[in-house]
């Protein structure tokens, strides 16, 4: 038997969940954690017009309490979310808002931030009945384990068989 005639399995990598497979008091760890760079720093704070000298002027920020540079807290919550997407929107169809964003500790140049998102609530839409609203809070962490920030958000979700790309 040649190699061409033999079958192959195919196995894909899942990506997000549908609004059945979640359920209010999972706690989704987000795995791989991400060390934030200096580089990563200065680009995104330059690239996002934020030019507060506490995150790209290094002998400015040596003067502060900090006496190092601080990481941009835009850049922690984004790399938080996208953390999470996997695990809870990546097959949303629309983020539909954030709330009660807290940064409990500062974050610098060389930490490393886990995260976890826990599921607060779900319920089907009025409006949609192939999607349901599910609202979770992310927290996050140092790799000492130190929390630096929380922020509780929603997505709509498709029900299995309605999501972009799934077979109607």
């Amino acid at each position: 038997m040649s190699v061409a005639t033999l079958e192959k399995t195919r196995i894909p990598t899942p990506f997000g969940r549908y609004f059945e497979e979640f359920e209010v008091g999972t706690i989704y760890d987000h795995r791989p954690g991400r060390t934030i760079t200096e580089s990563d720093n200065i680009n995104f704070s330059l690239m996002t017009m934020n030019f507060h000298p506490m995150h790209c002027d290094r002998a400015f920020a040596e003067k502060s309490e900090f006496g190092k540079p601080l990481v941009n807290s835009g850049l922690s919550l984004a790399i938080v979310l996208g953390m999470s997407v996997n695990d809870v929107s990546g097959k949303a169809i629309a983020n539909l808002g954030w709330k009660e964003i807290n940064l409990t500790s500062p974050v610098f140049p060389g930490d490393t931030l886990y995260a976890e998102s826990e599921v607060l609530e779900m319920r089907e839409s009025k409006s949609r009945p192939t999607q349901g609203i599910v609202t979770v809070q992310t927290r996050a962490f140092k790799q000492d384990g130190t929390p630096v920030m929380n922020f509780v958000r929603s997505a709509l979700i498709p029900k299995r068989g309605h999501g972009v790309g799934d077979a109607v």
